[in-house]
């Protein structure tokens, strides 16, 4: 009896062993840290990574905290001042942690953290609500031309931040004063979509990837994106290029760490993010929301930083933003 016992347990024993590697998650855990409220891009776009993440088997258990307040300075700031406590914490930020700290919103930049893995990009959209009157971009501009005033528009980003920026850039592209556009800051996208639901705003400006299913079931109209071309995601949302406007603009979105990480933490956590862009899973969700891959590691990440600081500055001078 014992004789035939002892091999089966020495094959399940050894099949244990030789099955362990392939089931071992990448990473033990992360918290996502979130600068804004839910609903946002932010938002979508943590718990979009943290979802496939764990459907995928790539980590073992993920944790969020929405930190809103001060444009994203209220979570930058306390990832600094915590560093100590937040060896498995990314927090997700995107355009807007550069032109901040451009426009002074917060003393801090992105050198002031571990910039860990961009990952995905997002175009601008301008957007009605489903039972505007508006029924293109030419309507908007037609009115705007006769009265700024009219117009209305809402963000889920402070004034002089992106969601600002890629309005007055998308009238300044018509021939049209930046400066006249009637922008409404709210606490993240939720609330700013709340705002033109409600009608309290005729316009809202945010990220294509907050809005495109809720353009696919009627709540909401897409006039235009901010794309160089239409997407094969959203096939028939023109770009501001089809109205002979040349506003083109990519908001990417990204994670950080705190100060001191190591270099081999980092390393691990880009190894687990390279191999979830290659999984079914994270098609379904990056297609869902209009989103663009745009994955850079660390140190290529960076440069980009570096690169968009100059240009976003130029950006903000052009539009009377910074002098």
């Amino acid at each position: 009896m014992l004789k035939h016992i002892k091999p089966t347990l020495t094959a399940s024993l050894l099949a244990a062993m030789f099955s362990l590697p392939s089931m071992a998650a990448e990473l033990e855990k992360i918290h996502f840290l979130i600068p804004g409220g839910a609903g946002g891009g932010w938002d979508m776009t943590a718990r979009g990574t943290g979802d496939v993440l764990m459907k995928t088997h790539l980590i073992d258990s993920v944790s969020y905290q929405n930190l809103s307040g001060g444009g994203g300075g209220k979570a930058i700031a306390h990832l600094i001042e915590t560093a100590d406590r937040q060896e498995d914490t990314l927090m997700v930020n995107s355009t807007p942690i550069v032109v901040r700290s451009l426009s002074g919103v917060f003393p801090q930049s992105f050198r002031d953290l571990t910039p860990v893995a961009a990952t995905v990009a997002d175009y601008g959209a301008l957007v009605v609500s489903g039972d505007s009157k508006y029924n293109s971009w030419e309507d908007v501009v037609a009115d705007f031309k006769n009265d700024p005033k009219n117009v209305k528009i809402a963000g889920g980003s402070a004034r002089g931040s992106m969601d600002h920026l890629v309005a007055a850039a998308a009238f300044k592209g018509q021939g049209l004063d930046p400066k006249a556009v009637r922008y409404v800051a709210y606490d993240a996208g939720g609330k700013a979509m709340a705002a033109l639901l409600s009608g309290e705003t005729q316009l809202l400006s945010t990220g294509l990837g907050e809005v495109l299913e809720m353009s696919r079931n009627g709540q909401v109209k897409v006039l235009a994106i901010t794309a160089p071309k239409r997407l094969e995601s959203a096939p028939d949302i023109p770009t501001l290029g089809d109205y002979n406007n040349p506003t083109v603009f990519a908001n990417w979105r990204g994670f950080f760490a705190a100060p001191g990480v190591s270099q081999e933490k980092v390393d691990e956590w880009n190894a687990a993010l390279s191999k979830m862009y290659t999984t079914d899973e994270w098609k379904v969700v990056r297609d869902r929301n209009g989103w663009i891959d745009t994955y850079k590691a660390d140190k290529e990440f960076f440069a980009f930083l570096e690169d968009q600081e100059k240009q976003m500055g130029d950006l903000m001078r052009e539009l009377g933003f910074l002098k």
